[in-house]
């Protein structure tokens, strides 16, 4: 037996009895032996391995370094009896007990099998149980606990019914080999030397299958050694439980609500998965490994970040100390494959009217704003909507975070810049758009107008790039006109409304409206024509819309897509460029 005297500046010192075994510290409260939170302490700092009066302490936090006997240790150090131990603010010094003077212990035959070598630090998540409630003096005993009977990957009805006891078994034991595999491997040095990825990734695999097949006998009969093996290395070089959810196709956003909760979209419902991260520096790697290939950062002087994936997906991240339950990343997927809109007619988005009136309208380079709500599918209709731009036009997108696919030959792309670490460097929406108009656009994509870059945008219909579009959050048509307004007089200007409104209706020709429905689904609710200005009014007329008429029994949305039966007013002009358009389609 062992006695672990625990000092603390400022707190008497607390004295406790341990058994052969492996021990975690930190201040997550699943710990062990639980410190205080506070300046250097991780939730999980260090594993203390106790074998027959022999010890070792092992880093696995990414706090302030472990110190013994006054010398900061390297991932791993041997202990002897009375060298003190420093992890942040606490000092620890182990000392022998003689074997007389221990208790009867009805577990041992449990720790004569438990720790036989180094790997002994796998064993403690699933024989040790957490005894954060320990009183000084009193032998911690931990018998074996019996293991729930559940599958590790459970199907998509089981997601919301998992085990708590064994999501937190699975975290221990993957957070302990991959300690071992980041102090095998050194991953860190591997990457400064810009060892190619795909051997980096062998060469991690070969590594942890060693390790896995090392500790295969002590892992608890519930975990698959190949789903852990696949989970660790997405951890250690990829994006760690999301990898599984990114490539699962019926998952449409991800939301991380801290290293414990990661909740998922699926057919417009939200669910909470049984994927979790390790701790929250998990899920701050993953961040990191997100933004730094964009040349962006998150930290705390710049706590919240907007950044892409390779494939085109939104990602928001917001960190300490906005975020109150630790990291959060959220990502809005998108499809693998490119949607046009035969796609969209077959969900149900709109209908091959419709589809035939907006390929018109962007041939005869009529500017077209894209509204809707937040997830209403605004970016993926203007990504449909780009297949209809004609091959031989000089086209720019312009986004904070490039998100739009388009086909084009001639087509330039422009993305926005955070500032640096200085907060300088900044490069915004506006600049972009002032800048492209010196570039000799046909037309100007912008992703989204969300502040003074309106009044701009709004020039540049006006100037001679026609048929150019943009996306705005709006609740209806007319509340576009509204939010274009206040866009406008957040630039700056201090124009008078009437000659705002005069610059919107001369600008902007078509508004397109998305909605999300109360059943997930996404729709073009309404299709409305700028017709002019009328006194200090804006006039709209609308084309076609979507009527709902009630609920199904199955909670699905019942409804019917209809022409109003007015005609646009460029119709007449159609025949002169040529182009033919049934004029039935606008019939109710």
């Amino acid at each position: 037996m062992t006695t672990l005297t625990l000092y603390n500046p400022g707190d008497a010192p607390i004295k406790l009895q341990l058994h052969d075994g492996a021990y975690t510290l930190g201040s997550d409260s699943n710990c062990r032996i639980p410190l205080k939170e506070g300046i250097g302490v991780c939730p999980r700092h260090a594993i203390l391995n106790i074998n027959s009066g022999k010890y070792q302490i092992m880093d696995i936090g990414d706090g302030t370094a472990i110190y013994v006997n006054g010398e900061p240790i390297n991932r791993k150090a041997d202990v002897t009896s009375t060298t003190p131990i420093t992890i942040g603010p606490y000092t620890i010094v182990l000392a022998d007990v003689p074997e007389d003077a221990e208790e009867p212990d009805s577990s041992s035959s449990y720790q004569e099998e438990s720790h036989q070598d180094d790997d002994s630090f796998y064993s403690e998540s699933h024989n040790n149980p957490p005894a954060s409630n320990m009183q000084p003096c009193e032998p911690v005993i931990a018998p074996p606990t019996p293991q729930p009977e559940i599958n590790v990957r459970p199907s998509i009805e089981q997601e919301n019914s998992l085990d708590p006891n064994l999501i937190k078994i699975m975290r221990s034991v993957k957070a302990q080999i991959h300690a071992e595999l980041i102090d095998r491997l050194d991953i860190k040095r591997l990457s400064a030397s810009r060892v190619n990825i795909e051997e980096l990734r062998q060469r991690a695999r070969e590594t942890l299958v060693s390790i896995i097949n090392d500790v295969k006998s002590k892992l608890p009969p519930e975990i698959d050694p190949k789903l852990l093996e696949q989970d660790i290395l997405n951890e250690a070089l990829g994006l760690g439980p999301l990898e599984d959810l990114l490539a699962d196709d019926s998952v449409t956003e991800i939301m991380v609500n801290g290293p414990d909760k990661i909740f998922v979209e699926r057919k417009g419902k939200l669910v909470l998965s049984d994927k979790t991260f390790m701790d929250a520096q998990s899920v701050m790697s993953v961040i990191e490994r997100i933004v730094a290939p964009l040349g962006r950062r998150v930290d705390e002087s710049q706590p919240y970040v907007d950044a892409r994936l390779a494939d085109g997906s939104r990602v928001n991240c917001v960190i300490h100390p906005l975020s109150l339950i630790g990291p959060c990343i959220t990502i809005r997927k998108f499809a693998k494959r490119q949607l046009f809109d035969k796609d969209l007619i077959n969900f149900g988005t709109l209908t091959e009217n419709m589809a035939e009136f907006l390929k018109v309208c962007v041939k005869v380079r009529k500017n077209i704003v894209v509204s809707g709500g937040t997830g209403s599918g605004k970016t993926t209709l203007l990504n449909v909507l780009s297949n209809y731009l004609p091959e031989g036009e000089r086209i720019l997108t312009i986004e904070d975070a490039a998100e739009l696919r388009l086909n084009q030959p001639h087509l330039v792309r422009l993305e926005a810049r955070p500032p640096n670490i200085e907060g300088r460097g900044a490069i915004t929406i506006r600049d972009l758009v002032r800048n492209a108009l010196r570039m000799r656009p046909d037309r100007i994509i912008v992703g989204e107008c969300r502040g003074g870059e309106a009044l701009d945008m709004l020039q540049a219909m006006n100037t001679g790039h026609d048929g150019s579009l943009t996306t705005v959050h709006a609740n209806a048509p007319r509340d576009v006109i509204a939010r274009l307004e206040t866009m406008v007089l957040m630039s700056g200007m201090e124009l008078p409304s009437r000659a705002i409104r005069e610059q919107i209706a001369s600008a902007i020709d078509i508004i397109v409206h998305e909605s999300r429905l109360s059943d997930g689904s996404r729709k073009v609710t309404c299709i409305s024509e700028v017709v002019g200005l009328e006194g200090n009014q804006i006039t709209m007329q609308d084309i076609f819309e979507f009527k709902q008429t009630g609920i199904s029994a199955q909670g699905k949305v019942v409804g019917h897509y209809r022409a109003t039966g007015a005609v646009p007013t460029f119709f007449t002009d159609l025949a002169a460029r040529g182009i033919t358009l049934d004029p039935a389609i606008f019939q109710p």
